[in-house]
């Protein structure tokens, strides 16, 4: 069977390109397929620099994603593009559209808007400080202060998720809950202005887990710590603190971080 050939998706935008890689990546995984190369060209200021991009898809047999909000270097894609026959497929244009023929109003056409250092950008570097600061139960009053706890066994993916969340502006601390440690009381001490959320995961799932970190860690695998009988003792004893704190519980077993984190998301609304 002959290899299969590489494929190119060539990513555009005078800003970072950051929205136009996340669509592109995430519609190759839509596809059955290895072979499919991603290359990201940021802070286009030039016509040339488009005409260099669409000779390079042209020569590979590419397509182009891009996100240029400037008017000429999207007039110079759309038209070389189609001079040339090379796909092209505008991200933000239709939604754009959609707004002014909506709303009856006119963009800024200004790149970089999505990272631009307003308020919204300094609260984000300050929860992503706070996750990092009250990660994995550092600092019991960090638990008072958070506006999202998540408590759960270990390996149940509360710290990825906490900086998660901490992208997104949400102060988000995490507690580890083991058998051997008594929950601290800042946990129980109930509290309008934050969202407790319960961890969990099936125990097949988390022991494969567990003995792949002690793998990486270069530990033997049969370790108590991945063995099923101490998973599943450590589980109901989450359960019943998950309980006590009358906390929603989220099963992360097929959960991607980004869906557990917009389920978290939905139930801090009416918090804020």
């Amino acid at each position: 069977m002959p290899a299969e050939q590489q494929k190119f998706i060539f990513v555009c935008s005078d800003a970072v390109g950051e929205t136009a890689e996340a669509v592109a990546r995430a519609t190759t995984r839509q596809f059955a397929t290895e072979q499919v190369k991603i290359k990201r060209f940021g802070n286009i200021k030039l016509e040339e620099e488009i005409k260099s991009i669409i000779n390079e898809a042209l020569a590979v047999g590419g397509f182009i994603a891009y996100t240029l909000v400037q008017p000429e270097l999207r007039e110079t894609m759309r038209e070389e593009t189609i001079r040339l026959g090379v796909r092209a497929v505008d991200v933000m244009g239709p939604m754009m559209q959609a707004f002014i023929d909506t709303f009856n109003d006119s963009p800024k056409y200004k790149p970089g808007l999505l990272h631009e250092m307003d308020e919204n950008y300094y609260r984000k570097i300050e929860a992503i400080e706070f996750a990092v600061k009250y990660d994995d139960g550092k600092d019991a009053r960090g638990l008072l202060q958070a506006q999202v706890v998540l408590v759960g066994v270990s390996r149940t993916s509360k710290t990825p998720l906490s900086i998660y969340l901490a992208h997104k502006g949400i102060k988000t601390a995490n507690y580890p809950l083991t058998i051997e440690v008594k929950p601290p009381q800042e946990l129980f001490i109930a509290s309008q202005n934050r969202l407790l959320i319960g961890l969990t995961m099936q125990p097949e799932r988390l022991l494969k887990i567990r003995a792949e970190r002690l793998k990486t860690l270069g530990l033997p695998s049969q370790a108590h710590y991945a063995s099923l009988e101490r998973i599943e003792k450590e589980i109901r004893f989450a359960s019943e603190i998950m309980e006590r704190l009358n906390c929603p519980i989220i099963d992360v077993t097929e959960k991607a971080i980004e869906e557990t984190a917009g389920l978290i998301m939905e139930l801090l609304v009416p918090k804020q």
